[in-house]
């Protein structure tokens, strides 16, 4: 593993684990109310679109860190939808 994939790989944690606050936050308080749903949808098209270029690109920290965000947005997006 070289230097550039490292910091790829630091990249995606960081930007991966920004979103468990909100996402436990959300969880735990059962209000999503604070979220927008059109961010939510947006933003999770544009992490799969993400996912898809990390694919064709092989790129192993992209597909991972934007793997990971889509699953936790989808579930933040699915709480917003159950508790509205």
């Amino acid at each position: 593993m070289n230097f550039i994939e490292i910091l790829g790989f630091a990249a995606a944690t960081l930007t991966t684990v920004a979103f468990l606050p909100q996402l436990i936050k959300t969880w735990q308080s059962k209000s999503a109310k604070d979220v927008s749903l059109e961010m939510l949808i947006t933003f999770c098209i544009g992490v799969f679109l993400w996912l898809v270029y990390g694919i064709y690109i092989q790129s192993g920290p992209v597909i991972i860190a934007n793997l990971l965000t889509l699953v936790f947005n989808l579930i933040i997006l699915s709480l917003k939808i159950k508790y509205e």
